[in-house]
């Protein structure tokens, strides 16, 4: 468990190898309830290559002085993130302020 910020990762090992790695980090919002937006890549162990890259937003919840992982969404693909991208461009340009 993660007690700052800075501690959050999806870095993740199995058996000494680093199955997910962590190449972005960007904090969304911080608090209570802490938002952030990670770059990671996946490691293929029959090709031992790491995936093109893949995103997740991961929501944390600081309770006792230690951040808990509450809910995460996976974007799996350059392309889903680019759509993303488009729809939020596209409400947020229309949007009354």
């Amino acid at each position: 468990m993660a007690e700052t910020i800075e501690e959050l990762t999806v870095n993740y090992e199995e058996e000494g190898i680093l199955v997910v790695k962590e190449i972005g980090k960007e904090v969304l919002s911080k608090g209570a309830w802490t938002t952030i937006l990670f770059r990671y890549q996946d490691y293929d162990k029959g090709t031992q290559e790491f995936s093109p890259d893949k995103f997740t937003i991961r929501r944390y919840q600081k309770r006792n002085g230690q951040y808990l992982a509450k809910s995460k969404f996976n974007i799996s693909s350059i392309a889903q993130a680019q759509k993303i991208i488009e729809v939020l461009t596209r409400w947020t340009e229309t949007s009354p302020s």
